[in-house]
């Protein structure tokens, strides 16, 4: 499969998009005739008599579009890209899956969508009208369409993601979610809970930390614990691009849909925690990975260049230092400006030599040198092939566990690794040190009434005359 670039060089906010190998398989194709599928192990533990599981797929961009193809690949579908070649993994996990549900708050996305999976996975997809909702409680009803031990796709934007999981652990389903998880400490707490309500009823859970399912990466972490490159003493990471610039608000259009419109989610603090979360979170729980830990502490600088006409709420750099108990630094930054040097790696820094974790677009680009020296010219080590992208094995991992009864619950871990990017956010947005403890007792929330929102609701922030947002001033502005 190609690879595919996860990067807009596009100065409006209108034109964002955010691909990857796995909405790569939701962009066009068609769906080849079912492989054959292995015969049921453990009938009883998952939904029907025939060993269907059904999806319901909430939230209809690229991303949930992308996840329902790796479900079909996992579930023994072949399936193929524009150019005919098959998509990489898919182990036929016992059984076949069926999408019969989706959810949107937008009518021409789901029919949009609906055509394209419909063209992409053939029989996989079974959502007739009646079947796609619309609206700010479309969630209720995809996932009542579900039976326990279906999946309910969690995709939609960071702010609605516990609101979600918790209904979908009310009705005892499975449940894949994307990142981000949650954009303020009060919605990740909030995440925590419903994760142990869903432990305590053996629901399996799937997180899109995708990362942490990469081979190549795992046997990079396994030479890091067998001490190859000495001890971690920094890490350092860089997402650093064009940009992502929201012109204003022109005040004749609804401004909550607006807000939650594609590509404008990502400007808002409260509808998905903004740009540098959403950028930045992989490589941030790369770095906890590393350690094995979560920071104690963390602190950092950002701000706008001068002359920057972006009306959003986000900065265009954020520069973070974590501290972990120690000692050790993981260093991250963000940059998001035009015409300025671009870069997307991970690297690691031991007592014995350097490493390359991750590479442009989180390619699996784990590289141990013969000492500091970064260069493709003085790599001791690298890792065999993947074999399985990722963001097929997270899928392959999950429905095995269903069709299997194997303890597979991913909330916490992600739950905090999210909480860990919004303490370096904060740090930089109210400008101090802010501590894991803090984190952990924090409440706070960018806009409490999630649950209620409707079409004519008003938007939780409001724009001013000139159609701008507030941005984070620092010594004044308040997110823990």
């Amino acid at each position: 499969m190609s690879h595919c670039v996860h990067r807009n060089g596009s100065s409006s906010s209108q034109n964002m998009t955010h691909t990857s190998r796995r909405e790569f398989l939701a962009a066009g194709g068609k769906a080849l005739a079912a492989s054959a599928v292995l015969p049921s192990i453990l009938p009883g533990l998952y939904a029907a008599e025939d060993n269907t599981i059904q999806l319901a797929l909430i939230g209809c961009g690229g991303r949930g579009t992308g996840a329902v193809a790796n479900a079909m690949s996992a579930g023994g579908l072949v399936v193929e890209d524009k150019s005919g070649r098959q998509a990489e993994g898919g182990k036929g996990i016992g059984g076949p899956v069926k999408l019969v549900a989706m959810a949107d708050l937008r009518q021409d996305r789901l029919d949009e969508k609906h055509a394209v999976l419909q063209d992409l996975l053939g029989d996989g997809v079974d959502v007739p009208k009646e079947r796609r909702f619309r609206g700010f409680d479309a969630y209720k009803h995809a996932i009542d369409c579900l039976r326990p031990g279906d999946v309910a796709l969690l995709t939609t934007h960071a702010a609605f993601r516990a609101v979600h999981l918790e209904y979908a652990v009310e009705k005892g389903v499975n449940v894949f979610m994307e990142k981000d998880f949650g954009a303020d400490p009060g919605s990740i707490h909030r995440l925590i809970k419903a994760g142990e309500a869903a432990e305590k009823k053996n629901l399996k859970v799937a997180c899109g930390l995708m990362c942490r399912h990469s081979s190549a990466r795992q046997a990079m972490i396994q030479k890091i614990r067998e001490g190859a490159i000495g001890d971690v003493m920094m890490i350092r990471a860089y997402r650093m691009d064009p940009g992502y610039f929201m012109p204003p608000f022109a005040k004749n259009e609804n401004e909550l849909l607006w807000q939650l419109s594609p590509g404008h989610p990502y400007q808002f603090l409260w509808s998905s925690g903004g740009i540098f979360i959403e950028l930045m979170i992989h490589q941030i729980d790369e770095c906890f990975w590393i350690k094995d830990s979560f920071p104690v502490s963390a602190h950092g600088v950002g701000g706008r260049f001068a002359g920057s006409t972006d009306a959003s709420q986000n900065l265009d750099s954020y520069s973070i230092e974590y501290t972990f108990a120690d000692g050790t630094k993981a260093l991250v930054t963000g940059r998001y400006i035009p015409k300025c040097f671009s870069d997307f790696a991970s690297f690691v820094h031991g007592t014995k030599c350097a490493a390359k974790f991750s590479g442009d677009t989180h390619a699996p680009d784990c590289w141990i040198y013969k000492d500091q020296h970064i260069d493709r010219a003085n790599v001791a080590w690298r890792p065999e092939k993947e074999m399985v992208n990722p963001w097929q094995a997270e899928w392959d991992i999950l429905l095995n566990a269903i069709r299997n009864d194997k303890p597979h619950n991913e909330v916490r871990r992600a739950a905090l690794s999210n909480l860990g990017a919004i303490m370096g956010r904060a740090a930089v947005h109210m400008g101090r040190v802010i501590t894991w403890d803090e984190m952990m007792a924090s409440k706070f929330q960018f806009f409490a009434g999630v649950d209620s929102l409707t079409d004519s609701s008003p938007a939780p922030v409001q724009a001013d005359a000139q159609g701008r947002y507030p941005a984070p001033k620092p010594g004044e502005w308040v997110e823990v």
